[in-house]
């Protein structure tokens, strides 16, 4: 792929990813798409040939590299730490909290919590498809830790973590970082309750 072609993609995405993050999947057109981009529809077309598409993209442009590094931090975790919980729990946070810590990766934080918020069955399908393979490998380490849980109970509760995780990422919480303390050392003591409130959420009789 040429650079101008790559340089074009980019530039659709991040607009798409702003834009879709101040007003949701439905409520952005690709006309707004394209002004933002400062490219003409036929661009986007070219490299998405739908809007369906382009969010699609926009959620694998971040997704792919986040679950790489879930998957690489859970195979160490289980490396170093077998049969440990908070590991691989951490293995699954940690990647995730990081994007909010990213200049671009902020935009695409709110781009999820949309997600969670809207109801669009084509895109979860997308991310069913694409990334649910990833829950899975998490399902499938924690459950020596858990012998207790069944199978549909343990994915009830990760679907519970999840839902945590998202929420922190989007930071709509009560917590707010103080004056003084730097974005990383709030995202790290973030990740740190998380982990420990996960932990004890799977282990629960």
């Amino acid at each position: 792929m040429t650079t101008t072609h790559f340089n074009t993609k980019d530039r659709i995405l991040g607009a798409a990813e702003e834009l879709f993050a101040q007003h949701g999947f439905s409520g952005t057109s690709l006309r707004q798409v394209t002004s933002r981009a400062d490219v003409n529809i036929a661009a986007v077309n070219y490299h998405f040939g739908s809007k369906e598409n382009l969010v699609n993209e926009v959620f694998r442009r971040r997704m792919d590299e986040m679950s790489d590094r879930r998957i690489s931090q859970l195979r160490q975790a289980q490396e170093d730490h077998p049969g440990e919980l908070e590991p691989i729990l951490a293995a699954f946070i940690e990647p995730a909290l990081a994007l909010t810590l990213d200049r671009h990766g902020s935009a695409f934080v709110r781009v999820l919590a949309r997600a969670y918020a809207e109801k669009n069955d084509r895109l979860r399908k997308f991310l069913s498809d694409n990334y649910g393979q990833v829950l899975r490998e998490f399902a499938k380490a924690l459950a020596p830790s858990l012998p207790n849980l069944g199978k549909e109970e343990l994915y009830w509760r990760m679907d519970f973590v999840a839902g945590a995780l998202t929420y922190a990422m989007a930071d709509f919480g009560l917590i707010r970082r103080p004056a003084g303390v730097s974005e990383k050392t709030h995202c790290d003591k973030a990740a740190e309750h998380l982990i420990r409130f996960a932990a004890a959420g799977l282990r629960a009789a």
